[in-house]
């Protein structure tokens, strides 16, 4: 692995714990204006100061993020479906001379292993693993589930293994029951997807439990930017995340935090499904 790819993975899984705290805001490529995610700039810039990289696509990175911020980026490249199609059915969607326009640390697809269109996203992989590994540029294959595909570790544990095995650099998966067997059969960092909203303790139990059964961290959207309170809950998580905090401790302070801020509540369109 040379200097650029090395330094690249670096500023996203931070050096000093091996861990990381990715804030998700790609949604809208498939599900359009997520509740919450309207306005993607307004959501997206109190929140940058408190996390390790941003998961966005390139629309949004250039009509939402500010280009003077130093919080790096995970680009996702992938994409061709919407929520009304067939999900599995992705191409590259972003070449890699833009993603090294767009000065981002690692670019992140989707691969949808059991699938319809699983081959297609898995040979996808292959060749945009190929091509990062022509300039130094990471990529993190997400393990894709259908709603009508299981979460067990059987499954979760064969889409990450495989995606390792065709060079991904980086793997996003769920938490599952038996989590620390499939991190220990993955030769690849294994970051966390947070899922749909759920209570923010909830939410805060989900990151400790698969930190502590060695998770390399979190790929959090919805759990944070839909929270009435976002900016207290990403530093509980973080709390939790590189500083080791139980629950209790991380639940305490994001109490702290929400009482000492002035929320509001998340306003917009309906929920889309989740998937």
């Amino acid at each position: 692995m040379d200097w650029g790819m090395r330094n690249r993975i670096a500023r996203f899984i931070k050096p000093e714990t091996g861990r990381t705290v990715m804030l998700a805001v790609d949604h809208g490529y498939f599900l359009g204006p997520t509740s919450g995610l309207e306005n993607a700039r307004e959501t997206i810039a109190p929140l940058l100061p408190y996390t390790d990289s941003l998961m966005c696509t390139r629309g949004v990175l250039r009509t939402s993020v500010d280009p003077k911020t130093p919080t790096p980026v995970v680009l996702r490249v992938s994409g061709g479906p919407s929520v009304l199609k067939e999900l599995s059915n992705e191409e590259i969607t972003t070449s890699m001379e833009d993603a090294l326009r767009l000065n981002v640390c690692g670019v992140g697809m989707s691969i949808f292993v059991g699938a319809e269109f699983e081959k297609q996203t898995l040979t996808n992989l292959g060749k945009l693993v190929s091509e990062g590994e022509k300039i130094g540029m990471p990529v993190l294959a997400i393990t894709a589930v259908g709603k009508e595909m299981g979460r067990d570790l059987r499954f979760l544990g064969l889409a990450c293994r495989i995606a390792a095995e065709y060079g991904a650099h980086c793997v996003k998966t769920y938490y599952c029951e038996g989590f620390d067997q499939l991190v220990a059969s993955c030769p690849v960092p294994v970051v966390i997807a947070g899922g749909k909203k759920t209570p923010e303790k909830e939410a805060l139990e989900l990151a400790a439990n698969a930190v502590n059964e060695g998770a390399a961290g979190v790929d959090m959207g919805r759990n944070i930017w839909q929270s009435e309170w976002p900016v207290a809950m990403i530093q509980a998580i973080r709390a939790v995340v590189h500083e080791k905090k139980s629950v209790k401790e991380a639940w305490d302070l994001f109490e702290s935090l929400r009482k000492a801020t002035k929320g509001k509540k998340v306003k917009g369109v309906a929920a889309t499904p989740d998937f």
